[in-house]
């Protein structure tokens, strides 16, 4: 661990309560340890880091339907799950010979202390979040321009974005860097033009073609850039459009079948009269 995370750590470790040791999880490193061994568990001692990337993406995305559902017992038992994925990775690392969960901890806590200058240094402050964001880059500006010493190539202003990303997550990173270097519309108004464009241009090719598929790409890109200029989140501004068709159809169909009628077949009027009935009924609710 470098001096500066063990100045920081001796800081901390003098403040009233501050959290001390944590034996339940080095029991949970050696349960892990033990599941590899070979009088463990054959599922586990097959696994790989990639036989088990889904894994990771349906924990993570499982733990945040918890949050979002404001359901804390059930993120209680995800988190642990996001977490089994995470000591499963570390053991895979260790038996490899690559790392351990000590290099991981140690590096998160290094990186941590490295980009909160506003609470560990000594010249820098932060007077809300915003400015918390600012710093963040400048540090990660350093670190993208640090790791392009050497014989490597300077990596590039986007390489480190996970290409894994949910695609409107990824979109508003990759925008928001790059208008960060000064790839930005004047205005809003410019961007909207753009969505203007891309519509049109989607509009012009033929349905069903790659082309058209293209420019609703294109499109939807455009459309994210709406979003960053007015600080919305993209992917949550969709999750809650999910959610609230969720909602909505689920209201639909309470309705049907207390007139007992299936959706499947309604007419025009019938879907639009029980879209209607939805939508004052969530009303309702929100008011209460």
């Amino acid at each position: 661990m470098s001096q500066a995370a063990d100045r920081v750590d001796a800081e901390t470790a003098e403040c009233p309560g501050a959290p001390t040791a944590h034996p339940e999880f080095d029991r949970l490193v050696r349960t892990m340890w033990r599941l590899r061994q070979p009088d463990g568990c054959p599922w586990d001692r097959e696994q790989t880091h990639r036989s088990i990337t889904r894994n990771m993406i349906e924990e993570a995305y499982e733990a945040v339907d918890a949050i979002e559902s404001d359901d804390t017992p059930h993120l209680l038992e995800e988190l642990g799950d996001v977490l089994e994925q995470v000591v499963l990775h570390a053991q895979i690392a260790a038996d490899e010979g690559a790392f351990t969960i000590d290099d991981v901890v140690t590096g998160l806590n290094e990186k941590l202390v490295r980009r909160h200058p506003h609470v560990f240094g000594e010249h820098v402050a932060a007077a809300d979040g915003a400015e918390v964001m600012d710093i963040w880059d400048d540090v990660k500006a350093a670190e993208r321009a640090a790791a392009g010493g050497g014989d490597e190539p300077e990596p590039g202003l986007l390489d480190s974005i996970p290409r894994g990303l949910p695609a409107l997550m990824q979109c508003q990173k990759l925008s928001k860097r790059a208008a960060k270097a000064g790839f930005e519309w004047a205005d809003e108004g410019g961007v909207w033009d753009k969505v203007a464009e891309e519509r049109a241009e989607f509009e012009q090719e033929a349905p069903g073609t790659p082309e058209r598929t293209e420019e609703f790409g294109d499109l939807l890109f455009t459309l994210v850039q709406v979003a960053r200029w007015e600080g919305i989140d993209a992917e949550g501004a969709l999750a809650a459009a999910n959610r609230k068709f969720r909602a909505r159809w689920g209201r639909m169909e309470a309705a049907a079948r207390e007139r007992g009628v299936r959706l499947e077949g309604l007419s025009d009027e019938a879907w639009d009269e029980l879209w209607r009935r939805a939508k004052a009924e969530e009303k309702a609710a929100r008011t209460e």
